[in-house]
């Protein structure tokens, strides 16, 4: 079991409340993810749950039983931090056992679980070594390794991949979305890459300035987001907002389209605009056009053979089915 619900839970720090009162719920079995800017509270959010953070007020609940005061060994979460805190002293296999040999289990419940785990994260073969001579992904497997060994409710991932290069974050996101599903156990994870969150999440905690935006499916966020910060900030590149006379047309404050719902045409659309820095991807081009009477310039999407360069004029077409509109508090209306 791993359902962990937060009631009321409030955060402060001397007089500065960094976490107002939040309601939410995790339920058994669940990938969540926490995302947002830097200082957004998702990290302090996560400790709140660890038990690393003290609750100014409120209450949070692991499988039912009110765990706000327990101390962090006591609520069994295990937890994995940006950092891999590994003994270099230690072989791999030390490392994993550490927790275990403090919780004074045999040697041969020891043995099992590494060796479960190690097969888990493809680390049979290197129980023998030091940290210093694995990959730092084979670093962050260790990591895990160890977590998983304790058995525990729930995993709390601290951006634990944010000190590893491009390729490996992405070999890293696919391996623990794989290990989610095999062990079916509850991961709560934190992340500023809403790449990460929308590619490993069941759902999406959307989180700034320690409120919550919107809590949903990736899907949902993509498709209906709540207002305009959840819009800006959910996709890759994010959503085109559009504010002044093009947004009241459709009787709103600030409309909304992605670079992907919007058409490329040589001669005719409803915006003209010149085509300004390319960012060619291989299968994808994205260009930023500038149009005139919009403050930013224009993201758009088009496939990787398209022949514009710097300076063509171009027209935009928007799919109508996909123009979101926020009022003047940044609310969605449609």
């Amino acid at each position: 079991m791993g359902r962990i619900h937060l009631r009321q839970v409030k955060k402060s720090f001397g007089e500065v409340t960094v976490i107002p009162p939040l309601d939410l719920e995790i339920e058994d079995g669940e990938f969540v993810v926490f995302v947002g800017p830097s200082g957004c509270g998702k990290s302090t959010l996560l400790r709140l749950i660890a038990g690393l953070e003290d609750t100014t007020s409120g209450n949070i609940e692991i499988d039912g039983q009110d765990a706000t005061g327990l101390p962090p060994a006591k609520r069994g979460l295990a937890m994995v931090f940006q950092s891999y805190a590994l003994y270099p002293h230690m072989s791999v296999r030390k490392n994993i056992a550490f927790p275990m040999r403090m919780a004074k289990m045999s040697k041969e419940e020891q043995d099992k679980r590494i060796e479960a785990a190690a097969k888990a994260l493809n680390l049979t073969d290197y129980l023998d070594r030091r940290p210093g001579q694995l990959s730092g992904g084979q670093r962050q497997r260790v990591a895990i390794g160890r977590a998983i060994v304790r058995e525990p409710a729930a995993f709390l991932f601290d951006e634990p991949l944010s000190n590893l290069d491009a390729a490996l974050r992405v070999g890293m996101r696919l391996e623990i979305s794989e290990l989610h599903k095999r062990l079916d156990t509850t991961m709560v994870y934190v992340t500023h890459d809403q790449v990460e969150a929308m590619t490993m999440a069941d759902k999406i905690v959307v989180l700034q300035a320690g409120v919550i935006e919107q809590v949903g499916s990736p899907l949902e966020l993509y498709r209906t987001p709540r207002n305009r910060f959840v819009a800006g900030f959910i996709g890759s590149p994010k959503m085109n907002l559009i504010e002044g006379p093009e947004a009241g047309k459709h009787d709103a404050h600030t409309i909304g389209v992605r670079p992907e719902h919007i058409s490329v045409s040589g001669d005719s659309g409803a915006w003209q605009g010149t085509v300004g820095v390319s960012e060619h991807l291989g299968s994808d081009t994205f260009f930023h056009v500038n149009v005139d009477g919009f403050g930013e310039p224009l993201t758009v999407r088009a496939g990787g053979e398209v022949d514009l360069h710097y300076g063509d004029t171009i027209h935009l077409t928007p799919n109508a089915e996909q123009i979101h509109k926020f009022d003047q508090q940044g609310l969605r209306i449609a």
